[in-house]
């Protein structure tokens, strides 16, 4: 398996894909996500333009649908939800198709959509993402960090290194470290790993979520492997449960 580590969806090559696609954004695409999926969302449909999302969901029923999106860490005018992961509870989403739309996450989805296949990952379902790929064994894995309008994210790479490290670890000779970054994101989780949640504090995204009265958020997606759900991509920008 040769494994690569993308800080960015702008940094990943463009004249092919991998056979698995990992995307990230802790700060909270993906860890909303898996938390909508665990409350039993029929299935999270994601857009990169607002508009899009407005004309597709229109198509659904209102009490079928549920807007979620946020726009440099607010909710996007008019919608049901921003994209908190703990406004994301059955009562909510249970059976409801997810239209969601932010910043970061939704763009590295898109960069990778055509990959055969697309799964996502955070620290709250980071074992889940590692079955999936040791039971699987992908020739080519690439995870993608969504970073923050193009630039470097300390979360994400924390938690594409989470995963790395595991992969690593449960079978080294399988596992082939395919650039620098798999090495720079692996140190840095051993580095963290016992405390997360300084990290996302001290990070640029965690302090902007902290000035937006964030820090149940940050709490929350600082958790590791709470949830025991895989979200992959059925078709393009369609996420459901693997099962």
């Amino acid at each position: 398996m040769k494994l690569f580590v993308y800080h960015t969806p702008e940094l990943t090559p463009t004249d092919h894909l991998p056979d698995c696609a990992v995307v990230i954004d802790v700060l909270r695409a993906t860890t909303t996500i898996a938390t909508v999926l665990e409350a039993s969302a029929e299935a999270v449909q994601t857009f990169s333009d607002i508009q899009q999302l407005m004309t597709v969901s229109e198509q659904w029923l209102p009490e079928k649908r549920i807007r979620a999106g946020e726009r440099g860490g607010t909710k996007v005018e008019g919608f049901d939800l921003g994209n908190s992961p703990l406004d994301c509870n059955p009562e909510t989403v249970g059976g409801k198709r997810f239209f969601l739309t932010t910043t970061n996450g939704t763009r590295a989805l898109q960069r990778v959509q055509k990959a055969p296949t697309v799964i996502t990952a955070a620290m709250i379902n980071r074992q889940a993402a590692v079955n999936y790929i040791v039971e699987n064994q992908p020739e080519t894995v690439w995870l993608v960090g969504s970073g923050w309008e193009g630039g470097y994210s300390l979360e994400d790479t924390v938690c594409a290194g989470a995963i790395a490290h595991a992969l690593i670890s449960n079978d080294p000779q399988s596992v082939e470290v395919s650039n620098d970054e798999v090495i720079a994101a692996s140190a840095l989780y051993t580095q963290w790993h016992d405390n997360l949640l300084e990290m996302f504090h001290r990070s640029s995204h965690g302090q902007r979520l902290l000035r937006l009265n964030g820090h149940e958020d940050l709490q929350y997606c600082a958790k590791s492997d709470i949830v025991d759900v895989l979200p992959i991509q059925k078709e393009p920008g369609v996420l459901v449960k693997f099962s």
